[in-house]
């Protein structure tokens, strides 16, 4: 596989085998581009093949991973017509366009593309004392968005998901704060694979724990998962301001 990276979109050529020894690999390598947030993702599959073809799901897989956030587009790209006409039979046009060549589809996708999307994102050292700084960092870029009306939600739930990367892994916590203009993401990247959940003791006991907190302050949240760990995310919508 090899990825580019352009100022519109990023492009993964895909090539070999997809079977069951590869198929995570696909789909982490999709997510993982995903996540780096850029404005598209094209995947060229021509030079792919999968004997069965099943293992085609891989792409819907990564795409429903994502679908909440960063609900970045993604497109297929397959330069012969029994490649595309296979994706369609097997159901993966519903989920994903599929295009002849890599200019038709950044034609095609070009709308979907948000143009107001903006993002920023700091790594902060293991100790306690980055809860307050990351607090700071969110208040200050919403304020510089002239978002400050959702600064007390997102420091509520920035401090939980620090906290819990602080409490629970080893891992400097990597922030990211993002918005549309219409709603508010904060995201937390760290090196442990086991996601983020509310206990069962906590819900048998009925005690509100800091996660549900953060499912009551926000419209949706939720753990992607990276090759290297997972990123926890919770997006708010005007509703979740306090």
């Amino acid at each position: 596989m090899t990825r580019a990276v352009a100022s519109g979109h990023t492009t993964l050529v895909m090539d070999g085998v997809l079977d069951a020894t590869t198929y995570r690999t696909v789909r982490d390598a999709v997510v993982k581009a995903a996540l780096d947030a850029p404005p598209l993702i094209l995947v060229d599959v021509t030079a792919l093949w999968a004997p069965a073809s099943s293992a085609w799901s891989v792409f819907t897989s990564a795409r429903w991973l994502v679908v909440d956030w960063p609900d970045v587009p993604i497109g297929l790209v397959c330069s012969h017509v029994a490649g595309r006409r296979m994706l369609a039979r097997n159901g993966i046009t519903r989920y994903l366009p599929v295009y002849a060549n890599l200019t038709a589809a950044r034609n095609a996708m070009a709308d979907d593309v948000d143009p107001h999307r903006r993002r920023v994102r700091e790594v902060w050292p293991a100790v306690p004392s980055a809860v307050p700084s990351v607090r700071d960092f969110i208040a200050h870029w919403l304020h510089t968005w002239s978002l400050d009306e959702f600064a007390a939600t997102a420091g509520v739930v920035a401090t939980v998901l620090v906290d819990n990367v602080l409490r629970h892994t080893d891992s400097d916590p990597d922030v990211r704060l993002e918005t549309d203009g219409a709603t508010v993401t904060v995201a937390v990247t760290d090196g442990s694979p086991s996601p983020a959940c509310v206990r069962d003791e906590d819900e048998i006991l009925g005690c509100l724990s800091e996660l549900q907190i953060v499912h009551a302050l926000t419209r949706v949240w939720g753990n992607t998962p990276t090759p290297e760990g997972k990123v926890v995310w919770a997006v708010m919508g005007p509703e979740n301001r306090l």
